[in-house]
């Protein structure tokens, strides 16, 4: 974070300072909310959990060399104590965004949000010093604590913003105002909770709503509901996608033979070869969106393919492919599950196994509402149809409707299966895998089937695994 003092940080927040001997003293740290993540310099920010109470840790983060708690109480040490701190934080994030002078990129969709993130804040890394959120750590605490790492060298600040209903976005871009918005994709993540595809449109669109006139609005000329947003926006509009009518698009897409796709790239600036290191056809969506963002800043065609074929994935639990030294492949792509991401991953692991035996180990989709059982029904088919060599359908009502899913596409006999849980997957697999196979491990974040791709890891790791 830039350099503040303490009686600096109380006014912006609306703050009380108590226990402060010196209130010049400066926050040249970090602002965490963990007690482990306390550096010398930080200022920690003490939230009260459903089962722990930040406040608890305040003499801790002191002696490990906190300068201050932002506290909604006393503490005992020294401490800015305010009403609320989740708004202190906020206020203290727009604050510092606003003396930066650092272009903000803000981007939100349905499927794809850390992906792209993660590849924007990649080419953009080549170009000026970037800072991007960590993972998905994309709400209303996570966002500013990103933006509160920034410092006067930082020139670009990537940020991911989630939502889970009307004006949650909005609020985001208001604590972090950016110049370019950008809106991936209108899916049905969290249907049940919005109550449709049109809400959820209403939701991503206001990360444009609110842009300067010299900034731009970065939309899927492919999705027709993010297309549709324009309006919204006295921005610039930049259209991505493999649509003619893009002004950054793809042509001649393929995907190698390892299941990573590589295509042309076209800006308005020029055209030049890609050939991603990530794996599966629903990248080069991803790769465009970052495309658009580093010509808007300035990037060229040639620089951008360059940054594009060389970026990885940074964020765990994302596609992240293993190879164990028996030869099977591990895809661990268990960070968390919609139809549109689920489909992609099955293309995916379609793609990479050609000639190979194939396994998709898959659990339940939440928060669909009254489209869960079309949803996980139409993802077992579809593993039918894309010849994924065996399904293992793991947990519940919802994991039983992939099944029936599979079963009702014509998958009989050994095809599909539904176990109990994680371990009951694991011990089938331990069983039956063989050299070459290759493993698709997905689901919803709460069923934990990451605990399944570790442990076929451990299972194979009888010499150095090679992860590619």
């Amino acid at each position: 974070m830039i350099a503040l003092s303490l009686a600096e940080i109380a006014a912006v927040v609306g703050g009380q300072t108590h226990d402060i001997p010196d209130p010049s003293v400066q926050v040249t740290g970090p602002v965490v909310r963990d007690s482990r993540e306390v550096v010398p310099g930080s200022l920690f920010a003490a939230f009260v959990g459903e089962r722990v109470d930040g406040h608890d840790f305040a003499p801790q983060v002191v002696e490990a060399g906190a300068v201050a708690v932002l506290a909604s109480r006393p503490v005992g040490v020294p401490a800015i104590v305010v009403e609320d701190v989740q708004n202190a934080l906020g206020a203290l994030a727009r604050h510092v965004v606003a003396r930066l002078g650092a272009t903000l990129v803000a981007l939100t969709g349905s499927a794809g949000k850390t992906s792209t993130k993660d590849l924007i804040a990649q080419v953009l890394s080549g170009k000026a010093p970037t800072v991007f959120t960590p993972g998905s750590f994309n709400n209303e605490i996570g966002l500013p604590l990103t933006a509160l790492t920034a410092t006067e060298e930082t020139r670009f600040l990537v940020l991911e913003m989630g939502a889970r209903g009307i004006g949650h976005i909005r609020y985001l871009t208001g604590l972090t105002p950016p110049r370019i918005g950008v809106v991936l994709n209108v899916g049905t993540a969290h249907i049940g909770e919005f109550g449709g595809r049109e809400q959820i449109a209403q939701a991503k669109g206001e990360i444009i709503e609110g842009l300067p006139e010299d900034g731009a609005a970065v939309l899927n000329a492919d999705d027709p509901l993010v297309r549709a947003m324009a309006p919204r926006t006295k921005a610039k509009v930049i259209l991505f996608g493999e649509s003619a009518e893009a002004d950054v698009r793809a042509e001649n897409v393929r995907l190698t033979d390892t299941g990573q796709p590589t295509f042309r790239l076209h800006t308005p600036s020029g055209a030049s070869d890609v050939t991603m290191r990530l794996y599966g056809e629903h990248h080069v969506s991803n790769a465009l969106a970052a495309a658009a963002v580093a010509h808007e800043l300035g990037m060229s065609a040639e620089e951008i393919a360059t940054a594009l074929s060389g970026a990885g994935s940074l964020s765990r639990w994302r596609m992240e492919v293993t190879e164990r030294p028996d030869g099977v492949t591990i895809v661990n792509d268990a960070y968390n599950a919609n139809p549109e991401s689920m489909r992609a991953a099955l293309r995916a692991l379609a793609a990479m196994g050609r000639g190979r035996r194939t396994w998709a180990v898959l659990g339940k989709m939440a928060e669909l509402g009254d489209e869960a059982l079309a949803e996980h029904d139409a993802v077992g088919r579809l593993a039918v149809r894309l010849n994924v060599s065996k399904l293992v359908a793991v947990g519940g009502i919802e994991a039983s409707w992939l099944q029936l899913g599979a079963y009702n596409e014509g998958s009989w006999g050994e095809e599909s299966v539904h176990v109990s849980d994680a371990q009951a997957a694991i011990d089938l697999l331990r069983s039956e895998l063989r050299p070459g196979d290759v493993v698709l491990v997905k689901a919803s974040r709460s069923v934990g089937l990451e605990g399944v791709a570790a442990a076929l890891l451990e299972t194979g790791a009888e010499g150095e695994v090679a992860a590619r």
